[in-house]
């Protein structure tokens, strides 16, 4: 039986990859400090079907070194990290913590034990900071690209502009480069916008969510702009569904650098999502706020590459995937409106 040990496997990516493998029939072993809003709630839900938890920080060399050596896993998601712009303006020391030096000790740890191991890096579009150098027009209730139809691809120069970009984007670089350096087997998807079930979405990550629970709760949600930002979005299932193409690849390539989304068929405006809760009697109540640094005014994946070298492509269109999201919030509502009362 094949072993995938994943980190930030309590959080929303890493839970349902961990639930999705599990139904593989593949051994899976989590390792998680349950820092993140719902954490715990998502432990509960996978701790029966998994192998093994680790309450670890992958900040503590010693500890994710041990983790690492004892299980020997074939493939190692590492999803664990800080995941706001917002948080890594406050606190930069913590957010180059949690996802570089967290991110070396991973990579270290497969390099001084020689881990025969495939690691998946999660890395974020954000690598690409504002693209302020990209002519945009806008039309109706959104922005759009005035020359890039299919998106960013990876060629596009990277420009980290906030902290957490900076983190991120290091962090990368240097599964990338242990790749070229020290032959390890590694994969950096650059992702986009990812939205499901199982997403304890809040203001700062994850807005897709948080527009859906916000509306359902009666809480007001903030825009930071006009609204017309656009962003391509990913459905959970089609991100499972490739990390298993990856997974089970016989790939090994160096400058596995890819961008992942929803891409340019699967797109969304804020205030395009606000016009599809109506169409399901959801109401919102909006105040706008003034643009925050570092916002992205649009960011598109293309998806090119990563098609070509997998055959996959995401199923799952926004409209289909926001009701699949509805579906569960209110099946949730309780559990929810606990944990953001408690906020």
């Amino acid at each position: 039986m094949k072993k995938i040990l994943i980190t930030g496997g309590a959080g929303f990516i890493g839970s349902n990859a961990a639930e999705f493998f599990c139904k593989k029939k593949w051994k899976v072993i989590i390792v998680d400090n349950l820092s993140r809003t719902g954490a715990s709630i998502n432990l509960k839900r996978i701790k029966k079907k998994i192998s093994k938890f680790y309450s670890t920080d992958i900040k503590n060399f010693k500890k994710i070194n041990l983790v690492i050596l004892k299980n020997k896993p074939d493939v190692i998601l590492h999803a664990a990290g800080q995941v706001a712009v917002t948080k890594s303006i406050e606190d930069p020391i913590n957010d180059f913590n949690d996802n570089l030096l967290g991110t070396l000790n991973i990579l270290e740890a497969i390099r001084q034990n020689k881990i025969k191991t495939k690691l998946i890096y999660t890395s974020t579009n954000k690598v690409y900071g504002k693209l302020e150098n990209i002519k945009l027009k806008k039309t109706g209730k959104r922005y759009s690209f005035l020359k890039e139809k299919k998106g960013v691809n990876e060629n596009f120069n990277i420009d980290f502009h906030s902290p957490y970009g900076c983190s991120k984007g290091s962090a990368d670089q240097y599964v990338n480069d242990y790749s070229r350096i020290y032959n390890l087997n590694t994969y950096v998807l650059r992702q986009s916008c990812i939205y499901g079930i199982n997403q304890f979405g809040v203001e700062d990550q994850g807005w897709v969510a948080w527009f859906i629970i916000a509306s359902i709760l009666k809480k007001k949600i903030k825009i930071y702009g006009d609204g017309k930002q656009v962003r391509d979005i990913l459905f959970i299932d089609d991100l499972n569904n490739l990390y298993f193409k990856i997974a089970n690849s016989k790939h090994i390539m160096k400058n596995n650098i890819y961008n992942v989304g929803g891409g340019s068929k699967n797109t969304l405006s804020l205030l395009e999502l606000i016009d599809l809760l109506k169409t399901y009697n959801i109401k919102t109540n909006l105040t706008f706020k003034k643009w925050r640094d570092g916002d992205q005014k649009i960011f598109v994946s293309d998806n090119s590459k990563i098609i070509s070298k997998f055959n996959w492509k995401p199923k799952i269109t926004p409209k289909n995937g926001v009701e699949k999201l509805i579906g569960w919030v209110i099946k949730n509502k309780k559990i929810i409106k606990k944990i953001f009362d408690n906020k």
